[in-house]
Parts: structure tokens; C-alpha cells; sequence
């Protein structure tokens, strides 16, 4: 009798979890306060000096990000999940020279995974359809510019300087994340 009401329980917990994952409404609005709580934590981040952003360089951002576009809610997800994954990836990186504090990145990485938790199983049902277009060319560009930002932190040897310019990356980076979140709609 145990083992039934325990099965019930596990299955109404997986459907419930499927079904949540699939109310686009809902998941624009966590992902909107995720990024929200990114910025916050980003901002709290000691800046250096000024000469620091002197040091930046064209990392060739793709175009999608610079400007305004339109996306596909389907686009909008794997391009949201793609460009945090990159995220969470530089910020595991050395920056024991910056000052940061550990438990702010510690943070700001746990709310990185947690929006890319959220956004996986609607990925990996999107891929399977393989029927994208925008993320399709879009992907490879971001695939390059982060490659490129880690090539810059690397050569400079992750000291504070690199790690502010790559800072300003990054918040720009969440606020295109901001405006993508705008197309997940039911």
C-alpha cells in the first residue's frame, strides 16, 4: 500500500513539474526575476578603476544581441539557455584577483543554474524538433564570442582589469537575457 501512494506521489510530482515547465507565462516570469536577482548580485560586484575599461577590446558580439530582433518563443529558449550556459561557465572561472566576493558568485551561479534547470527539458524538446531557425545562426556567433571572451581573460592571466571588462560583458549579456525572456509566451 506504501509503495502505490508513494508511485502516485512520484508521478503526480513529475506530471506537476512537466506541466509547469510548459506554462511559457510562468517561466517568463521566473526567468524575468531570475535575471532581476543576476543584475542585483552583478552590481554588487566591486567595480575598479576606470582605466580597467580602456582595456576592452571588440569581443564580436553577435548582431542579434546588439540590436533589436524578433525571436521565436522556441529560438528565445535555446538562445536564453545557450548564452547562460557560457555565463556560468566564465564566471567558474579564476577570479580570485578581482576581490569579488565568493559567496555573491556563489549566488549568482546557483541563480544561473537554476534558470538553466528550468529551461532544459523545454531545450531538449525543441532540439528534438529541430525545427529552429534564428537560434540555428545565432548559436555558433555566440559559440565564438564567448570563446573570445575566454581567450581575453586567459591572456591577461584573469587579473582584475580583464575581469571588469568581462563584467560589463556579462551585464550586458543579462540584459539581452532580459529582453529574450520577452518572447517566452504561451
Amino acid at each position: 500500500m506504501t509503495y502505490q501512494c508513494l508511485l502516485q506521489m512520484v508521478l503526480l510530482l513529475c506530471f506537476s513539474t512537466t506541466a509547469v515547465s510548459r506554462s511559457y507565462s510562468l517561466l517568463r516570469f521566473q526567468q524575468s526575476q531570475s535575471l532581476k536577482e543576476c543584475q542585483k548580485l552583478l552590481g554588487q560586484l566591486p567595480s575598479t578603476p576606470q582605466h580597467c575599461l580602456e582595456a576592452r577590446m571588440d569581443f564580436q558580439m553577435p548582431e542579434e544581441m546588439k540590436q533589436e530582433q524578433q525571436f521565436q518563443k522556441e529560438d528565445a529558449i535555446l538562445v536564453m539557455y545557450e548564452v547562460l550556459q557560457h555565463i556560468f561557465g566564465i564566471l567558474t572561472r579564476d577570479f580570485s584577483s578581482t576581490g569579488w566576493s565568493e559567496t555573491i558568485i556563489e549566488d549568482l551561479l546557483k541563480e544561473l543554474y537554476w534558470q538553466m534547470n528550468r529551461l532544459q527539458p523545454i531545450q531538449k524538446e525543441i532540439m528534438q524538433k529541430q525545427n529552429s531557425t534564428t537560434g540555428d545562426t545565432i548559436v555558433p556567433h555566440l559559440g565564438k564570442y564567448y570563446f573570445n571572451l575566454m581567450q581575453y581573460l586567459e591572456s591577461k592571466e584573469y587579473d582584475r582589469c580583464a575581469w571588469t571588462v568581462v563584467q560589463v560583458q556579462i551585464l550586458t549579456n543579462v540584459s539581452f537575457l532580459m529582453r529574450l525572456t520577452g518572447y517566452v509566451r504561451d
